[in-house]
């Protein structure tokens, strides 16, 4: 999934074999260290693994941070059928509830449509002032500019009121 170029289209790099297993490490330190992270996706009806979903602090300095980030990534053949807006439901719901935090925030390249309608579909607002250059993106990459949305504690309780 990975090494999947349009997987990975809004990414500045495909990720190696050797870059994944760090990731894996990585996530299991986080979840030993903060309680959360991010968590494998498996299909009810076949338990295959789709992709991931979850929280995680966020690795930079910037307006917004510190701060805790719901994120998901999933195998091209699993895109479009809901999984990655349903996961990442819960996962700020475990967030808000669970682990208690008063805000929830998810970035991605302005350019990325398909994730930006997840963070739409999740009812999380952005603010294009709020627009900002990632600084792990290289300044002349049409990935740079990245959008911030934002889903509070408070608006998630009425929202959930509101179903």
């Amino acid at each position: 999934m990975n090494a999947d170029a349009e997987v990975m289209e809004f990414f500045p790099r495909r990720f190696s074999h050797e870059q994944t297993t760090a990731m894996v490490e990585t996530i299991e330190a986080d979840f030993n260290a903060e309680g959360f992270g991010l968590w494998a996706l498996e299909t009810k009806e076949t338990g295959e693994f789709i992709g991931y979903t979850g929280l995680g602090r966020l690795g930079f300095d910037a307006h917004f941070t510190p701060n805790v980030e719901v994120g998901w990534r999933l195998a091209r053949a699993h895109w479009g059928k809901g999984f990655a807006p349903e996961a990442a439901a819960e996962a700020m719901r475990d967030g808000f509830e669970r682990i208690g935090l008063n805000e929830v925030v998810a970035l991605t390249a302005a350019i990325n449509k398909k994730s930006i309608r997840v963070m739409e579909k999740l009812q999380m607002r952005s603010d294009p002032k709020e627009n900002f250059l990632h600084p792990a993106v290289a300044a002349d990459s049409i990935l740079e500019l990245h959008v911030l949305y934002r889903l509070s504690l408070a608006d998630w309780q009425r929202s959930i009121r509101a179903d």
